[in-house]
């Protein structure tokens, strides 16, 4: 048999059911008749976060707050639901963003790098769709562009991931009610390759349009839907707002601004919530991004669970889309102390190489380095990174410079015993929980494209 033939076959028969998939409806649940109703949805994503990532952030949390992380402590109080969930798209056991939201957000496996769009051309309106036509209010916040594939995801349908351009076209026709993230590139008409004016395109469609975090903090509770984009591209890792240079709001800065506005609805809301640079970390092997980041989503649940405790009629859904690049602490007599070199670093890997020029010598790099992560490295080592940044030759997701980030991060992990197992995604089963009504229901193994029927029953609304 054609190798080819045979791993699509086994993809969509061996994977989970995916030509013929069980669709959770009401008939599924144990009971309709005793099925809580949620008035509203938030549905929080961690994109690309690892089982490591998720027990290292925690044990930071430890080390900083002496307590467990917001996200383990839902989990040692017995408040949520938990499940284990398998992330695989139409095409592969591996998911990308654009399949793996896609799941969620139209309900069908569909193949990488596409938005809602079947193989055959196929369009399943997207969850977000679904909510405003039964009149609550939606929106999406994330700390990537806002036309990215997680929150596109959930927001409409098109062939490629890579429309971006189209993407923020389509949500000005869609009006929805709150979207707020990154992604000026694809708004701005002197970044836009057709040299379209957007944001004077949502102002003439009565948005209110925020550019920067004073605006942002500034920002009354309006009628008007809100559109708020902050950065080019994503915004800047959370351990580089910290010193605090920076006009660009943090995930829990977008988030309460959302939740403010959306709860204005009677009828309810639907918000999605990402910390989409928790992936771009990971693909970077960027230990102190990463963590940082995770830590600061986790500030986000802590919020957010507070709203539901006051809300009791809110379900809270909290996951990630897959794993990436697994990384982990890994033993040895040091471990533990090298770990705690984490608490006093002050930079990302990216802010490193971003500030280097052609005149960097060796000595200023590992003094850049030791600055920012707490690692000090050897001449020979800094040398062979400013020998790979002169080259250009290196690879990887979200490096358009092509710094040598793998590199930096194994000279790193002699130093604080983090090693990672790649630099891509991972095709593991993930963790889901849920909080509030509807979560009773919540089986102890879920396929991604079932928790999209699953909310529309909780919620009341038709599968269709």
């Amino acid at each position: 048999m054609n190798r080819r033939k045979f791993i699509g076959q086994s993809t969509l028969l061996g994977i989970g059911g995916v030509l013929f998939p069980k669709i959770i409806n009401a008939s599924n649940l144990n009971s309709t008749d005793s099925v809580s109703q949620a008035k509203n949805i938030i549905f929080m994503v961690s994109d690309g976060m690892s089982t490591g990532t998720l027990s290292m952030a925690n044990q930071l949390h430890h080390l900083l707050h002496g307590k467990s992380s917001q996200w383990i402590q839902l989990y040692e109080e017995n408040k949520v639901k938990r499940s284990l969930m398998d992330t695989a798209s139409l095409n592969s056991l591996i998911t990308d963003s654009a399949a793996g939201g896609s799941a969620w957000g139209g309900g069908h496996r569909v193949e990488n790098g596409k938005l809602n769009v079947g193989p055959n051309g196929e369009k399943y309106l997207p969850i977000l769709q679904k909510f405003k036509k039964a009149g609550k209010s939606v929106g999406c916040v994330t700390t990537v562009p806002i036309t990215h594939a997680t929150p596109a995801s959930f927001c409409v349908m098109n062939e490629h991931r890579s429309g971006q351009e189209a993407i923020a076209e389509e949500y000005l026709r869609l009006k929805f009610d709150v979207m707020l993230g990154g992604g000026n590139n694809y708004f701005n008409k002197d970044k836009r390759a057709d040299k379209k004016d957007l944001y004077q395109a949502f102002e003439d469609e009565q948005f209110l349009v925020l550019r920067d975090l004073p605006s942002l903090q500034k920002a009354k509770k309006t009628n008007k839907p809100v559109i708020g984009v902050f950065a080019d591209d994503a915004l800047p890792y959370q351990i580089d707002r910290a010193e605090k240079k920076n006009n660009s709001p943090s995930l829990t800065d977008l988030t309460l601004f959302a939740l403010d506005q959306l709860s204005q609805n009677t009828t309810g809301f639907f918000l999605q919530i990402e910390a989409g640079k928790v992936d771009w970390a990971a693909h970077a092997n960027d230990t102190s991004a990463l963590l940082y980041d995770q830590l600061e989503f986790d500030r986000v649940i802590e919020k957010v669970i507070q709203f539901a405790e006051k809300n009791r009629d809110t379900l809270v859904v909290i996951t990630t889309d897959h794993g990436n690049a697994n990384p982990g602490l890994f033993y040895g007599e040091k471990s533990v102390k090298n770990f705690e070199k984490l608490l006093s670093v002050k930079q990302s890997n990216e802010w490193i190489f971003k500030g280097y020029t052609s005149e960097l010598t060796p000595n200023q790099l590992i003094e850049r380095i030791e600055y920012a992560s707490n690692v000090l490295l050897t001449n020979d080592e800094a040398t062979h990174l400013i020998q790979l940044i002169k080259e250009n030759r290196t690879d990887g997701v979200y490096n358009p410079y092509k710094y040598p980030f793998q590199q930096l991060a194994k000279y790193q992990s002699t130093h604080t015993s983090i090693g990672w197992a790649g630099k891509d995604h991972s095709s593991d089963h993930v963790e889901l929980c849920m909080f509030g009504p509807g979560s009773e229901q919540l089986p102890a193994f879920i396929r991604n494209f079932e928790i999209h029927n699953y909310l529309l029953t909780i919620s009341g609304l038709p599968i269709n």
